[in-house]
């Protein structure tokens, strides 16, 4: 056991701990309890919306299988994980004060409550609530994966043990604080985020003997490692640009951070988020994804990719100072974690539960449920992730694929199309996520193109096309104001 490693990252979280405790103050007494617990009561300043967004979009899948791939495929990878600089641009911008003034008009507390309310459809709302439930397990999945890697890294137990932990760990602040907690916690895990990379980064590049001495120990091992191609040479021009669609423009119709869009309380604090979520973004994910690939001469023959991360930190810093950096991967799985735990339980409670089985629920009825709903989607994650695989990356890039495929139209042109309506909702729901589990299943790789590519195109001309072929047979397309 590692104490030295294992000291901070204790300390750590215990103050998360103290946050959740904190912010069940203000669940237990606010008198709307979904509205604080699944959303704060929109209250998030520039700062925090930045940072929960970056903390909640930096995942595992960032901090651990980004670096793994990264370590397997060179340089190339780093310019693929580029494509996310202007993830929270994109959002902001495109839903932007437009979704905050409809979501609010519409009492939404979810992203699937806005679906409801512009659409008027009940095979929309289920629809959607089964998308997420379904492909954020996934996600779910990957993150706690991931958590477990890092402690079983760090401390040398066996993963079972250490994904127990991490379960625990997340189930205790999450069921009791809700969004308030996961906010706030998301600020502190940002910030973190950003030290942790820069101190890492550093530690590799003087390890490695200088960025000239790590480029050469890597073209003398495979010169492929430094072009643009990957190492084996499969990273096409193609699959590359792709990923502005999956990890970049796509991230809009995320329902994890979606739902970020909601929840700020003024246009200031927006276009501040604007702002240093960019920056923070662009920052981690370079940084993140050059330890990857600089780590490779220092650790050479890593089995197994996730563990790239935690390994090299234990291997260039005093054990202190590594447990200290490697708190920075465990606040974006925690960050992540909390926020698709919330995500899956509101669809459950307030989507599915509230909307059509029992819209009279009282307030101590859906707070009981909710808790408990937390509680039990965290007990099947735990199961779920018991037997991982070697590179979570692909688990979480999947669920990326298919939330994109099914909402990125309802989403966008539901905001900004008078004329879609929920036929249009319902064929791109189909269409999309039909084609994407196809797609992904038997031709990974459509014309050399990440699977998600060909569904959203798909996905938009059928959310169009049934639009105006029905628009005259309903007379409420549905609300948009």
């Amino acid at each position: 056991m590692n104490w030295e490693a294992l000291i901070p990252l204790i300390v750590f979280l215990i103050v998360i701990f103290v946050i959740g405790f904190w912010a069940s103050k203000y669940v237990a007494s606010s008198k709307s309890f979904l509205e604080e617990y699944f959303l704060g009561e929109r209250s998030l300043g520039g700062f925090v919306l930045a940072m929960t967004m970056t903390a909640t979009y930096g995942s595992a899948s960032s901090f651990l299988g980004g670096p793994g791939a990264a370590y397997n495929e060179g340089l190339a990878w780093v310019l693929l994980s580029m494509t996310q600089v202007a993830t929270g641009y994109f959002i902001l911008m495109v839903l932007g004060k437009k979704f905050a003034i409809v979501t609010r008009k519409f009492k939404a507390v979810t992203m699937v409550d806005f679906l409801k309310e512009r659409y008027q459809s009940k095979w929309v709302v289920l629809l959607s609530a089964f998308s997420i439930i379904i492909f954020l397990f996934s996600a779910m999945a990957a993150q706690w994966i991931g958590g477990a890697r890092l402690i079983e890294s760090l401390t040398g137990m066996s993963y079972i043990s250490a994904l127990f932990i991490f379960a625990i760990s997340v189930l205790v602040y999450v069921t009791i604080g809700g969004f308030r907690a996961v906010a706030i916690t998301d600020a502190i895990q940002g910030s973190i985020m950003f030290i942790g990379t820069l101190i890492l980064l550093i530690a590799v590049i003087i390890a490695g003997g200088g960025i000239p001495n790590i480029i050469s120990d890597l073209t003398a091992e495979n010169p492929n490692l430094i072009t643009p191609y990957g190492a084996e040479g499969t990273l096409t021009p193609q699959f590359v640009s792709s990923f502005w669609i999956l990890v970049g423009v796509g991230v809009v119709a995320l329902p994890q951070i979606a739902v970020r869009a909601m929840s700020y309380k003024s246009s200031k604090s927006m276009h501040r988020a604007l702002i240093i979520g960019t920056i923070v973004v662009g920052f981690i994910m370079l940084n993140m994804h050059l330890i990857g690939v600089f780590a490779r001469p220092i650790l050479p023959g890593i089995d197994v990719p996730d563990k790239v991360m935690p390994l090299v930190a234990l291997e260039v810093m005093p054990a202190w100072l590594a447990g200290i950096v490697l708190a920075a991967p465990m606040a974006a799985i925690m960050s992540t974690v909390d926020s698709l735990l919330l995500l899956v339980s509101s669809a459950i409670v307030k989507d599915v539960y509230i909307n059509y089985l029992k819209p009279d629920a009282s307030h101590h009825q859906i707070k009981r449920l909710s808790i408990g709903v937390t509680a039990f989607l965290g007990v099947i994650v735990f199961l779920l992730a018991l037997n991982p695989p070697d590179l979570i990356i692909w688990l979480n890039l999947f669920a990326f694929g298919g939330l994109e495929a099914a909402f990125i139209w309802p989403i966008v042109m539901g905001l900004y199309w008078r004329k879609g309506n929920k036929y249009g909702a319902l064929a791109s729901i189909v269409a999309g996520v039909g084609l994407y589990v196809l797609s992904d299943t038997f031709y990974p790789e459509p014309f050399g193109l990440h699977s998600v590519v060909l569904p959203v195109v798909i996905a938009f001309f059928a959310y169009v096309l049934v639009s105006l072929a029905t628009h005259q047979r309903i007379d409420h397309p549905g609300k948009l104001t």
